[in-house]
């Protein structure tokens, strides 16, 4: 059996738990991090060094394997059980969807994680405002981009559902599910369809039909 560690209010661990149910896996989650602690324990940190969340393990004896990152774990799952369906074989197109899995995590994510964790993790009496323009200033030129990308294909790499819409769609998730009284998002036409197909998916359900936490 897959175990996962992490919470699934973390966006990392939603990405590995969406992948392992578009993959029809047998999976346990332990929740760890936040509230749950775990992560600061010996014995999780003999897993995942860096105490943060997610983190899996799959298999036995020599076959076992270990992994912490999540868009790395999400890359694993499908080379092992979707080659050449959700992880491309192509090389141009495997490594397109790399592409767009690196730019979810160093391009759109640090943008966009100060405007979350502004309106959805701190009190309103708190927040900065200053932190929340700078996000929404950087975040929505590159939702723009994604627009645009997703004019001409269904989904990120065309008209098949890959690795690389999941960590990209778990991202919109977050984005999408600002508080409407706080944040008037601009019209994203294209974004709004494949996010709407996306989480019409039913391997989706418990992952992006949740709210932010």
């Amino acid at each position: 059996m897959l175990n996962i560690w992490g919470r699934i209010s973390s966006i990392n661990v939603r990405k590995v738990v969406w992948c392992a149910q578009e993959l029809g896996l047998d999976f346990q989650r332990t929740e760890a991090g936040g509230k749950f602690g775990v992560v600061q324990t010996p014995e999780y940190q003999a897993l995942n060094p860096n105490a943060m969340v997610p983190c899996i393990d799959d298999g036995e004896g020599e076959a076992r394997v270990v992994l912490w990152e999540s868009n790395v774990i999400v890359r694993y799952l499908c080379a092992k059980h979707a080659s050449g369906t959700l992880y491309p074989e192509p090389l141009y197109e495997r490594f397109d969807a790399e592409r767009w899995m690196d730019w979810q995590q160093t391009a759109l994510n640090p943008v966009s994680a100060g405007a979350f964790k502004q309106w959805i993790r701190t009190p309103a009496a708190e927040r900065d405002a200053a932190v929340i323009d700078r996000s929404v200033t950087a975040t929505e030129p590159l939702f723009a981009l994604l627009d645009a990308h997703l004019a001409t294909r269904a989904f990120m790499l065309g008209d098949a559902f890959t690795m690389a819409d999941i960590p990209v769609g778990c991202e919109a998730h977050r984005w999408f599910g600002l508080p409407p009284a706080e944040y008037t998002r601009p019209a994203w036409p294209n974004v709004e369809r494949w996010f709407a197909d996306l989480k019409a998916r039913s391997a989706a359900r418990g992952v992006l039909d949740l709210p932010l936490e």
